[in-house]
């Protein structure tokens, strides 16, 4: 392991997205929670948020850390396919970076879901793991912040997007 010894201690924070690609069949029981197996989105947040707890366990040489808060989050396409965004949100006190915590949250979140769902559809691919953000540390914030943007023209009710659908469970508290 790299010796973080003499680094200090600040708050750090990361944030991974991956894509999990589905049918439109298997996107109509997620979203109506009717799968056979269960409560899958459940199920993948709350096994993204103990990956991200034990990713020393999983990741050699990496370090432990004593994360202050892991949240995953799973965002249904508006359409009646498409990619779900799957993405985990880390945040530590510590020496170290929390960048393979958020990761691993992300992966292992998406993981339980195609588990859950490959009865209904076998052509699910996982993709585009990666890093979305980090603060904290030496190198500060990344990506770094941009320039504000110059104030939009209003959109017409015909060019509002309601955007992605969010799942947020009932009765799950936020660690």
């Amino acid at each position: 392991m790299v010796d973080v010894g003499s680094k200090p201690v600040t708050a750090r924070a990361a944030e991974a997205e991956c894509r999990l690609h589905v049918g439109a069949r298997l996107l109509r029981l997620l979203r109506d929670a009717r799968l056979p197996k269960g409560d899958a989105l459940t199920v993948a947040q709350v096994a993204g948020a103990l990956a991200a707890k034990r990713t020393a366990e999983l990741i050699p040489l990496c370090h432990p850390l004593p994360l202050d808060c892991a949240r995953v989050r799973v965002e249904l396409p508006a359409g009646a396919g498409g990619a779900l965004r799957v993405a985990c949100e880390v945040r530590v006190t510590a020496r170290t970076g929390a960048e393979m915590e958020a990761l691993t949250g992300a992966a292992v979140a998406a993981l339980a879901l195609y588990d859950m769902c490959k009865s209904v559809d076998r052509d699910m691919r996982i993709t585009d793991l990666r890093v979305v953000r980090k603060s904290g540390g030496r190198s500060g914030e990344w990506p770094p912040p941009a320039a504000p943007a110059p104030p939009a023209a209003a959109a017409t009710p015909a060019e509002s997007d309601p955007g992605p659908e969010i799942y947020a469970p009932t009765n799950f508290p936020h660690l």
